[in-house]
């Protein structure tokens, strides 16, 4: 079970008295935190200790940081997640720094897993030393021929040490859904490795991105962050029809939350 607490499959932040200075100073109250727990994860990487359950805990942290300050958090289909026998492809659409930041605590308990990242991610100072630790698959995001390379071989190699891929085919995080901006790299190394791919869809604009720096946007409290897993669909042919399924699924909730937000 994952760090977080389901109940009949479903997560929904409790509802808690907000205190007044997280609620007044919400982006402050969470990047002050954050910064905290990349500083400490960096430490324990560097010194080769940044284990599993430890990007768990990193990861844990700053969702309750998000919830202190009054974010809501909602995660549902983990049922998917935890039927899984084999490792799969976790396919989703990319907002915001906070869905790397948090994914971990609800996948890696019950699969071990990492990322597609941008090489770049790889030299940012103090992070780079995390991300290497998990051993990602790493893209160049400007030589698309290399990239996929990259990431049949390298998600192949992980998958069969039973290692899941999550893998963001949008090419810059962006608070839209454009379906021609979703590339189908997951499905292709999917296809490739024999593994089935879990559609994700996100909404996770309550972390904004920033102008001056992207990655520290304001933290918007009146927006709730979803997390929806989909069944595991197994790839026959080429892919094109699961491909779309994925986009439809992504589309769909996306729409979904919106609408019941609206109201």
């Amino acid at each position: 079970m994952s760090l977080l607490s389901y109940r009949d499959s479903v997560y929904r932040t409790a509802k808690t008295t907000v205190p007044l200075a997280a609620r007044l100073f919400p982006s402050l109250t969470v990047y002050s935190r954050f910064m905290v727990i990349v500083y400490r994860a960096s430490a324990l990487a560097r010194r080769g200790q940044y284990t599993s359950e430890e990007w768990c805990q990193s990861c844990l942290k700053t969702a309750r940081a998000l919830e202190h300050v009054g974010v809501s958090i909602e995660i549902t289909g983990i049922e998917h997640v935890e039927r899984l026998e084999a490792p799969c492809v976790f396919i989703a659409n990319h907002m915001s720094v906070l869905e790397t930041a948090v994914l971990p605590a609800i996948i890696q308990p019950l699969r071990n897993v990492t990322y597609v990242i941008k090489q770049s991610l790889l030299e940012y100072p103090v992070f780079k030393h995390i991300m290497r630790a998990r051993d990602p698959i790493a893209v160049t995001r400007t030589d698309p021929r290399g990239d996929l390379k990259a990431v049949l071989e390298g998600g192949t190699e992980r998958l069969a040490k039973g290692i899941s891929i999550i893998v963001f085919p949008q090419t810059t995080r962006t608070h839209s859904f454009d379906p021609a901006q979703f590339t189908s790299i997951g499905l292709k190394l999917a296809r490739k490795a024999g593994v089935p791919v879990v559609p994700l869809a996100l909404l996770t604009d309550a972390w904004g991105n920033g102008t001056l720096l992207k990655d520290f946007g304001r933290i918007d409290i009146s927006k709730p962050v979803r997390f929806a897993f989909g069944e595991p669909i197994h790839i026959e042919g080429r892919g094109r029809d699961e491909h779309q399924a994925v986009i439809e699924f992504v589309s769909s909730r996306l729409a979904a939350w919106r609408a019941a937000d609206a109201h």
